[in-house]
């Protein structure tokens, strides 16, 4: 199965799949200079399933990776993604003392 095409909407700060009058969308805020906040996933019913949601963060975690951002995932699903996929930490913002 071909991957679905994401295109990134810079002005209105969002990562799109489109699929017929469907959209699915991770949306994100700029922190500052250097870092992205991605704040909301949402696949509409007619779309789920398809591992969509998935498709955008991967896409969404690519693109600060390229253009040497960290990350805030307070979408929780942008979270459990990283969670899963650990090669993907390295891109979180951390604030404060590390972590024990």
């Amino acid at each position: 199965m071909t991957e679905p095409e994401v295109r990134h909407e810079a002005d209105r700060q969002r990562f799109v799949i489109e699929i017929g009058d469907a959209v699915a969308l991770l949306t994100y805020a700029v922190v500052d200079e250097a870092t992205l906040n991605y704040n909301h996933s949402f696949v509409p019913p007619a779309l789920r399933g398809r591992g969509l949601a998935g498709v955008l963060t991967r896409h969404a975690l690519g693109y600060a990776a390229a253009q040497g951002l960290k990350v805030v995932p307070s979408c929780p699903y942008v979270g459990r993604y990283i969670e899963k996929h650990p090669e993907y930490a390295h891109l979180l913002r951390h604030s404060g003392a590390p972590d024990a």
